[in-house]
């Protein structure tokens, strides 16, 4: 590991300050990723500004119904918290699904959000990877592949993303805020991850320097019938293979609105707009979920080894949405 500076911070304007002196900073929440990938040498910071003490701790209702979610928060407190328990269960099930107690009682949102890939060939700095070394190839095509993207991946990078927070976050609309030395600014969590394509080492929209400061959770009353279901190779505390976070309105056997997400298909959290076309004002039943499944997953592109994913995905969405219809009509 290499040799590296700490500073404690108290104020977002102190924050940024010392970030913008020192390229080579970073920000430091729990540090549950960045101190791993420290420990391998992907991540080489010269200086870690710890931001845990800023007050970004808190977790409040907005004027128009949703929720404020600040970027320090924990994992266990956001998953305990009431409120979020109640208007959207599914992301207290995806937080608790994550991760270990003691690894929530650390890991922070905004530190969630930026998570870099589990890739192996990632975090083996001895191989070449072009998330990590821009040009030197991905192997992960021609190797061990088995949990990679099947979505909106490219001959570039076939990684996916980590995150069981952010799947359902997407589902739900949520949008990142932060700041920066020339003033705050607002991202969708639709657009803060940006497409692989042909440059996999830029993952997020925000701007050089930016310090996420919350979450902001739009109203969504659809979200109280909510779900996340993770699939993973071990029932203990495991990464996803593929995941779904979904939440559905049914009046009269009808779906009147929907939100759907999967998660481990892709480089970021997928929203399923495809599905939600098929699903919006169709009967509420097995063959219309099937079709909604078929439709996303209709642009699937798997790998040799990597193809059981599609049925995967398409079993775990009809799935999901027939228990979310079966409780609605209790």
């Amino acid at each position: 590991m290499r040799e590296f500076g700490y500073q404690r911070v108290s104020d977002v304007a102190g924050a940024l300050a010392v970030l913008g002196a020192d390229p080579d900073a970073r920000f430091l929440g729990g540090g549950t990723n960045l101190v791993d990938l420290m420990k391998t040498g992907v991540e080489r910071p010269a200086r870690l500004v710890d931001v845990r003490e800023l007050p970004l701790d808190g977790i409040e209702s907005t004027k128009d119904g949703g929720l404020r979610i600040g970027a320090t928060v924990t994992n266990s407190e956001l998953a305990a918290h009431p409120e979020v328990r109640r208007r959207y269960p599914a992301l207290t099930q995806a937080v608790l699904a994550g991760a270990s107690g003691q690894l929530r009682n650390m890991a922070t949102v905004g530190g969630n959000l930026l998570q870099r890939t589990r890739c192996g060939y990632f975090a083996d700095v001895t191989k070449p990877c072009n998330k990590r070394a821009p040009g030197s190839g991905c192997p992960a095509i021609a190797g061990e592949h088995r949990n990679h993207a099947i979505l909106g991946a490219s001959d570039h990078c076939v990684a996916v993303h980590p995150s069981d927070m952010g799947v359902a976050l997407t589902a739900f609309d949520a949008v990142v805020s932060y700041e920066t030395t020339t003033g705050p600014g607002e991202l969708p969590l639709a657009d803060f991850y940006l497409p692989v394509g042909d440059t996999p080492h830029l993952e997020t929209a925000l701007p050089s320097g930016a310090l996420i400061t919350g979450v902001t959770l739009p109203p969504a009353p659809v979200a109280a019938l909510s779900r996340y279901r993770k699939v993973r190779e071990r029932a203990s505390y495991a990464f996803a293979i593929g995941s779904v976070a979904a939440a559905l309105d049914v009046r009269d056997g009808v779906v009147r609105d929907v939100r759907l997400a999967l998660g481990a298909v892709a480089s970021r959290p997928w929203r399923a707009r495809a599905a939600e076309r098929v699903l919006a004002g169709a009967p509420a039943d097995g063959e219309t979920f099937a079709a909604a499944a078929d439709a996303e997953l209709a642009a699937a592109e798997p790998l040799p080894h990597n193809g059981y994913k599609v049925t995967l995905m398409r079993n775990l969405v009809v799935a999901v949405l027939t228990e979310l219809a079966e409780e609605a009509t209790r």
